[in-house]
């Protein structure tokens, strides 16, 4: 039977805390992960800092990747760069 406290089922809260628990640490790891792999690009050259903004563009959709780039040539040009 399923303890009810203060009309909350404590198992059920319990089981969504742990799982939350749980996914949070697979999120250190995959984080710590992927440090890891920005630390060996670094040591072989590349610039993490580029390679950051790269990803952040493949993750943009085409039409909003565009607009971004027109919009950063248009400011480019207002400002002589």
């Amino acid at each position: 039977m399923t303890e009810v406290i203060g009309g909350i089922s404590a198992g059920q809260l319990r089981s969504f805390i742990e799982k939350i628990e749980n996914l949070e640490q697979d999120k250190a790891e995959i984080a710590e992960t992927i440090r890891d792999i920005y630390s060996e690009a670094k040591s072989e050259g590349f610039d993490v800092k580029v390679m950051r903004q790269l990803l952040k563009l493949r993750r943009m959709k085409k039409e909003e990747l565009a607009e971004q780039e027109e919009l950063l040539e248009l400011y480019r040009q207002a400002v002589g760069v």
